[in-house]
């Protein structure tokens, strides 16, 4: 079971202040590693990390913001000496019908969902190369790798899409000099990011119907599936799409 520690590691989880970021920042912390939770709501970061103990620290992040990534990554590395872990997780969606979502609207999704991810590996890796390796592991979505159907939410759909595809170039640019690029493609994951959702319960019933094993996901699943991605126990893994999906893209 040593393969799935991450002892002396140190590990930047976006949105990390709650969700399936959080569960995995605290997972995390219980594999050995020292968290850093970056997150736009940074008084939740510091909640959340104060919640995990001292091997937690937050800073606030704009994913979208070149500078503001910039700045965080530099600051993980000037306060804990490296970054070795990244895991991509902020993410948005404004589920709506693809006539009424404006440019603006779109483009809004784009920076933080794509863009986001882009900025953050790219960051993560100046200093990850310079260490000679690291993992990243890139929350993608089910809605990456299907048409979705039960709503309209064309924005989230293709930047997930887009996510899937980086994780894989990402991971064949930079194999062969130690990092690692996976992603996890989760299902609908019951947390306050699918709060509207939730609140219509015909709909989630046709998920539960849509999905083999009956259910929404927990958080810890999913983070269960990161921990193995960021782990020595897949250091033969990289540009690997795991979905943690309950069987939805297996029909």
């Amino acid at each position: 079971m040593d393969a799935f520690r991450l002892d002396g590691r140190v590990a930047a989880i976006t949105g990390g202040a709650r969700g399936i970021g959080y569960a995995t920042a605290s997972l995390f912390t219980a594999a050995g590693a020292r968290v850093v939770l970056l997150d736009l709501d940074e008084a939740a970061a510091r909640e959340a990390a104060a919640r995990l103990g001292a091997a937690a620290s937050a800073l606030r992040l704009d994913v979208s913001s070149e500078d503001d990534v910039t700045r965080a990554f530099d600051a993980v590395v000037a306060s804990h000496g490296s970054i070795d872990v990244l895991v991509n997780n902020a993410g948005m969606a404004l589920r709506r019908p693809t006539t009424e979502l404006s440019l603006a609207e779109w483009q809004r999704v784009v920076d933080v969902n794509m863009t986001g991810v882009f900025l953050c590996a790219r960051a993560a890796a100046t200093h990850m190369l310079r260490a000679g390796g690291g993992a990243m592991v890139n929350t993608a979505s089910i809605m990456g790798l299907s048409g979705g159907g039960l709503y309209p939410n064309i924005s989230y759909q293709a930047t997930k899409g887009a996510v899937v595809n980086m994780t894989r170039a990402l991971a064949v640019e930079w194999a062969g000099r130690g990092v690692r690029v996976n992603a996890v493609a989760p299902t609908w994951v019951d947390t306050e990011f699918i709060g509207p959702l939730k609140a219509d319960p015909a709909l989630m019933e046709r998920i539960r119907q849509m999905t083999p094993l009956g259910r929404l996901a927990h958080p810890n699943e999913v983070a269960n599936a990161i921990l193995f991605l960021a782990s020595p126990a897949s250091a033969m893994v990289t540009g690997h799409v795991l979905a943690v999906d309950g069987g939805f893209l297996a029909q």
